[in-house]
C-alpha cells in the first residue's frame, strides 16, 4: 500500500483543533486539525518587545532524541538552503513536532524552512507546494492551504497526498460536494482505501450512516490492512466509525470504536476525541487517567480543566487535586489572555476558547460570540455542537435559528446538535 500521511485530519486540529490533527504515522493523513494555542503559561503580563535582535525572548523545550538531528539539519541547510530533500525533512521533522506537543511554534519553524522557495509560484517544487499547504493547514490558514494545493494539483495530478488534503480542508469548511470530488481523484490514482474512507466520512456528515459504517467496515475487514504496519491507518478508521456513530446518535458502537481506536496506538487525537464523548455522557472521571500521559498541549489542558470542573461540581473530586485544579484552570486563562493578544490570533482559537468560556467560566454569552465567530472559520461536528451548545445556555432563539441554518446549507446532520437545539445543552 501506497504510503500516505495523514494526521487526524485537523479535524481538531484545531481538530479538535488545537486542532481537524495530530500525528498519524505513517499509513493515514491527518484529517484536519488539534489546534494550536501557543502561549507561555505564565504570558498574562503585558507583551514584552526585544530591545536587540541577539536577545533571547524564550528558549523552546529540548525534546528528547531531536535536538541532534535538528543542528545537523540546520547545518545542511544552511549549507544548501534550497535543496529539497533537506527542506522537506527539516519542515516534517518541524510539524511532527508541532503535532505531538501541541506547540505551533515549531510549525512556523517549518515554514521558515520553506521560505527559500517564496514566493510559491506553479514552478515551484510540487513536494514543497504541498508540505507549505500541509503546514498552513495545520496553523488554520485553510484559504492559503487551497490555494496552494490547487496549484500543486494543477500541474501535478496524480499527487494522492495533496488531493487527501484539499479533501480534508474542504470537509472541515462544510463543503462535503467539493470535497467528494477530491476523494474521488484517489480512485483515479489507486489509493482505494483512503479514496473510500474519504468518501465515507462525508456520507456519515450527511447523515448516510448506514452507508459509511458499512463502507468503513468493509476496510476494516482488508486482509491488508491487519499487518502491523497498518495499525495508524486501522487507528484512523476506527476513529472515524466512533465519529459517525456519534453523529448518528450510537453511543454503544461510538464508545467501543473509541476504544478499539485507543488500542490500536498511540494518538493524541484519538484521545481527544473520546475525551470529548465521555464529558458529554457525564464520564468526567474517565478523562483524566485517559489523559494522563499526554503533552500539556492547550487542547489537552482545557479537557482535564473541563473533568475537574465538573468532578469537583458533582463532590467527586479528590480533596488532594483541588488546588491543582485550581492551577490548571488558572494556567489555561492565561494562555488563553496570551493568544488574545496576539493581532488576528483570535479566530483561530475561539473554538477551544469557547469551550472554556461555557464549561469552565460559565460565560455563556462570551462562549456565543467566541463559537459565532468559530464558524465562520471551521465548520466540523464540534464546532456547530459547541455553537448549539452556547445558543442554547445563553437562551438566545436567534443563534439557536442560525445554527439550524448553518446546519441546513452545509448539509450536516448530527443527533447531538438536535438533541441541543431541541432542549437543554
Amino acid at each position: 500500500m501506497t504510503t500516505i500521511r495523514t494526521g487526524l485530519m485537523a479535524r481538531r486540529c484545531s481538530g479538535r483543533l488545537f486542532g481537524r490533527f495530530v500525528d498519524r504515522l505513517a499509513g493515514a493523513i491527518s484529517f484536519l486539525v488539534l489546534a494550536m494555542l501557543v502561549a507561555s503559561p505564565s504570558a498574562r503580563a503585558v507583551p514584552r518587545v526585544p530591545t536587540s535582535d541577539s536577545e533571547i525572548v524564550e528558549t523552546l523545550p529540548a525534546v528528547a532524541g531531536w535536538s541532534r538531528e535538528e543542528r545537523r539539519l540546520r547545518r545542511e541547510l544552511v549549507a544548501r538552503p534550497r535543496d529539497e530533500g533537506v527542506a522537506l525533512t527539516a519542515a516534517q521533522s518541524y510539524l511532527d513536532l508541532a503535532r505531538s506537543q501541541g506547540d505551533a511554534r515549531y510549525a512556523g519553524h517549518a515554514l521558515g524552512v520553506l521560505q527559500a522557495w517564496q514566493p510559491l509560484t506553479a514552478s515551484t517544487p510540487n513536494a514543497i507546494l504541498v508540505m507549505h499547504a500541509t503546514v498552513a493547514q495545520f496553523l488554520h490558514d485553510f484559504d492559503g492551504a487551497e490555494r496552494t494545493l490547487r496549484m500543486a494539483l494543477a500541474s501535478h495530478p496524480d499527487d494522492a497526498q495533496g488531493w487527501l488534503t484539499l479533501a480534508t480542508i474542504l470537509r472541515v469548511r462544510g463543503r462535503y460536494d467539493e470535497s467528494d470530488t477530491a476523494c474521488r481523484s484517489l480512485v483515479r490514482l489507486r489509493q482505494n482505501v483512503f479514496a473510500l474512507a474519504c468518501l465515507a466520512e462525508n456520507n456519515g456528515l450527511r447523515g448516510d450512516h448506514p452507508a459509511a459504517q458499512q463502507s468503513l467496515q468493509a476496510l476494516l475487514e482488508n486482509p491488508l490492512l491487519q499487518e502491523k504496519r497498518q495499525a495508524s491507518t486501522r487507528q484512523w478508521l476506527l476513529t472515524t466509525e466512533a465519529e459517525i456513530a456519534e453523529l448518528a446518535g450510537r453511543d454503544a458502537q461510538a464508545d467501543a470504536a473509541y476504544r478499539q481506536a485507543l488500542g490500536a496506538g498511540a494518538g493524541g487525537y484519538v484521545a481527544l476525541a473520546y475525551s470529548d464523548f465521555l464529558l458529554q455522557r457525564n464520564r468526567a472521571a474517565e478523562v483524566l487517567p485517559l489523559l494522563r500521559g499526554e503533552v500539556r498541549s492547550d487542547a489537552v489542558l482545557l479537557r482535564i480543566v473541563m473533568a475537574q470542573k465538573r468532578l469537583a461540581a458533582q463532590g467527586k473530586l479528590p480533596a488532594p487535586l483541588h488546588e491543582a485544579a485550581q492551577r490548571d484552570a488558572a494556567e489555561l486563562a492565561a494562555r488563553f489572555d496570551a493568544a488574545a493578544l496576539r493581532p488576528g490570533s483570535a479566530q483561530l482559537h475561539a473554538r477551544e476558547h469557547a469551550m472554556f468560556a461555557l464549561d469552565v467560566q460559565g460565560d455563556a454569552a462570551q462562549a456565543l460570540a467566541l463559537a459565532r465567530l468559530n464558524v465562520q472559520l471551521q465548520r466540523e461536528p464540534i464546532d456547530l455542537l459547541v455553537f448549539a451548545r452556547a445558543a442554547a445556555a445563553a437562551r438566545d432563539d436567534g443563534a439557536r435559528d442560525e445554527v439550524r441554518a448553518l446546519m441546513q446549507q452545509i448539509g450536516l446532520r448530527d443527533a447531538r446538535v438536535d438533541a441541543v437545539l431541541g432542549g437543554a445543552s
